[in-house]
């Protein structure tokens, strides 16, 4: 493939987007572009028909969504579904409009059902009921990997869905509201040590950087700060985290995601996934490990790596979500493709990225 094809990466400052875009760099692919939300709002249709007619990609990755937690997909389930559906539409209904050929579009494990048998294979897709927590996000997935897949079909477009289990690593979203189980537990654990330590320009310099509502954290006391964070379940010796812990999950890293989501982009055909099919459906692909563990243990295995010394509490009245939720990975092994970075090793080189992170404040 030539190395100047102008490759479109959708959000290309976010957790994979932006790995996905040094990824291509480092294959030496010189014309990858990006916009940000100021230079382009992907909810606008105009805007983005428009960017398609003066850029003219000629292969386009959408890592672009709106994204959040068990906790923001609870309380803005209107806002996870409306949001995503038109960023999906906008940006997959220009491509094909104008002639992209090559299309890769990043979902997430949350389209299986909640009692998908386990591990789950893409073919569990629609076969019972989803998470009722999550079930917008999921719903607008499905309809993302659905309109690629008849697009194809109608169309002769070469449009793939990558499927990823939970992800993390560097750029994540850390906020104490919207983000994901790893990041926030991390953070959480990083504040409890910080408050243990009565380190108040530390915790000052991480809330400046992430601030949480209604603390001015360049001037707040110890006090203040402590009084705002136990909201959030964090305390100076102990952290209460939602659910029983029991739940069991599945981690990859960001960086192993964005060299699974280049190798299908440039080595896997939609004729790739829908050979043999009598009826073309579930032509999606799951990335993930296929190694799992429980919510608790991943608890623990953080608290190691951040060094906090309290205790963690279950709060058992708050939803636990999915109880399991394992990737089936063997379409993605045939495909030519295994994962590289194992979890504690992730989970340390996720640390040692937002210490330095928190260092530029």
């Amino acid at each position: 493939m030539d190395k100047n094809t102008k490759i479109y990466v959708a959000g290309h400052r976010g957790l994979v987007g932006s790995a996905i875009k040094r990824n291509l760099e480092q294959r030496g692919f010189t014309n990858v572009i990006g916009r940000t939300h100021a230079e382009l709002d992907l909810l606008d249709p105009v805007a983005v028909r428009e960017f398609f007619d003066r850029e003219r990609p000629e292969m386009v990755v959408l890592a672009a969504a709106h994204v959040g937690g068990i906790m923001a997909n609870s309380v803005y389930r209107a806002d996870f579904i409306y949001r995503n559906l038109q960023i999906q539409q906008n940006v997959i209904g220009e491509a094909w409009r104008h002639g992209v050929k090559k299309l890769l579009f990043l979902g997430s494990t949350c389209i299986y059902p909640r009692e998908a048998p386990q591990p789950i294979k893409e073919d569990a897709l629609l076969t019972s009921p989803l998470e009722y927590t999550n079930e917008p996000y999921a719903i607008a997935k499905i309809a993302g990997l659905k309109l690629c897949e008849s697009l194809n079909l109608q169309y002769g477009t070469d449009y793939i869905a990558v499927m990823p289990t939970n992800l993390y690593g560097p750029n994540d979203n850390f906020d104490l509201v919207n983000s994901h189980v790893l990041p926030a537990m991390m953070r959480k654990m990083h504040l409890a040590k910080l408050l243990s330590e009565k380190n108040l320009e530390s915790l000052r310099r991480d809330l400046v950087r992430r601030p949480v509502p209604d603390l001015d954290a360049s001037t707040a006391s110890y006090d203040e700060i402590a009084t705002a964070l136990s909201a959030f379940g964090i305390y100076p010796d102990r952290l209460e985290l939602w659910g029983s812990g029991k739940p069991l999950r599945e981690f990859l890293w960001s960086e192993d995601m964005a060299d699974a989501s280049v190798h299908v982009l440039l080595n896997v055909s939609f004729a790739d996934v829908a050979a043999g099919q009598k009826e073309v459906r579930n032509t999606h692909i799951n990335v993930g490990t296929g190694l799992e563990l429980t919510i608790a243990e991943l608890a623990c295995m953080i608290k190691e790596t951040v060094g906090f010394g309290g205790d963690i509490r279950w709060d058992s009245t708050k939803p636990d979500g999915t109880m399991r939720k394992l990737c089936d990975v063997s379409k993605l092994h045939t495909l030519g493709w295994r994962h590289k970075v194992e979890l504690p090793d992730g989970i340390r080189r996720l640390y040692e990225w937002y210490l330095a992170d928190g260092a530029k404040s």
